[in-house]
């Protein structure tokens, strides 16, 4: 069933876009929010309006939204290429491969993790949204590695108050085009969605406080392997930041790599690896520690740029 609402704009919204102001006082997505606005649901001062257009402060603003999608539910199937690397009664930690989303979302009709071990017969914690028990944090579909599920209650809450306030150890391994300057560093700006409601994200003056530290493990004549520490983790975070720095990572071609340098690499994906994810078990209070290989596109990518240099 629809919902129209009918108020007047914020101040704090003064001068901004239609569509952003929307996914702010709703909570919608910046998508969302333009297909709304594109099917003439919302009018400003009784005008009709484009995503584009700007509202004005004490404005009134009518809006008809219409039924929230029904919620993705994970289909419970086995993901080939997804291992195991520990499992107890409150955690299991998988290697999670390439194409593989961490929950389902709407739009997704790919493999999730948690689909995955539901289809392998594991249990997942029922907190949270139905379509992400037991996430406590998440992988990119195509970045590889390292991902911890909770399987309990007591795990998922700690784990999630841990993941918050940045108690967890995420170390990645990044190859990038060319030598960042210096050879190691911060990158601290802030992250938020690119204004193009495209799904990319950006450096976005406002956004969310977004910091990586980064570090040299080798470079190449073209580029650079990097020991990459997170310290925040906003979605697309390392390859949003490394693009930042005019250095993105090798195969990223929605963070502007060069797609010619990708296909002398037989990559079809951004080189970038979860391989370590350290934190305190959330009931043996012990500090544990996992790692996961390079799979075989990276490192048959890296062994090329190895042999060129």
């Amino acid at each position: 069933m629809s919902d129209h609402r009918s108020l007047h704009v914020p101040d704090g919204l003064e001068g901004e876009r239609v569509d952003a102001a929307l996914a702010r006082l709703f909570g919608l997505s910046r998508g969302r929010a333009a297909d709304i606005i594109a099917s003439g649901d919302v009018q400003v001062d009784g005008r009709q309006v484009s995503k584009s257009d700007r509202v004005t402060a004490g404005a009134w603003l009518e809006v008809t939204l219409p039924p929230p999608p029904a919620a993705p539910v994970a289909i419970p199937e086995p993901v080939p290429g997804m291992s195991i690397v520990h499992e107890d009664d409150d955690i299991v930690v998988v290697n999670k491969p390439i194409g593989v989303a961490a929950h389902p979302t709407t739009g997704w009709t790919g493999p999730t993790v948690i689909g995955g071990l539901l289809g392998t017969g594991h249990t997942v914690a029922t907190s949270g949204a139905a379509e992400r028990q037991g996430i406590v944090h998440r992988l990119d579909a195509n970045t590889t590695g390292c991902m911890v599920v909770a399987k309990s209650e007591i795990a998922y809450s700690r784990l999630k108050h841990a993941f918050h306030d940045r108690e967890i150890t995420k170390r990645y391994h990044a190859l990038v085009q060319g030598h960042p300057d210096p050879f190691r560093g911060t990158v601290d700006a802030p992250i938020d969605r690119h204004p193009s409601g495209s799904g990319k994200f950006a450096v976005i003056m406002g956004g969310k406080p977004s910091i990586t530290h980064y570090d040299t493990i080798e470079a190449f004549r073209a580029a650079t392997l990097l020991d990459i520490n997170l310290e925040t983790g906003r979605t697309h975070q390392i390859r949003v930041h490394m693009s930042a720095l005019k250095h993105p990572c090798v195969g990223d071609m929605m963070y502007g790599a060069d797609p010619t340098i990708a296909a002398r690499l037989g990559l079809t994906r951004q080189w970038l690896h979860a391989v370590k994810l350290g934190f305190v078990h959330p009931t043996t209070d012990e500090y544990v520690e996992f790692t996961s290989p390079y799979p075989d596109d990276l490192q048959k990518a890296l062994d090329i740029v190895g042999a060129e240099s």
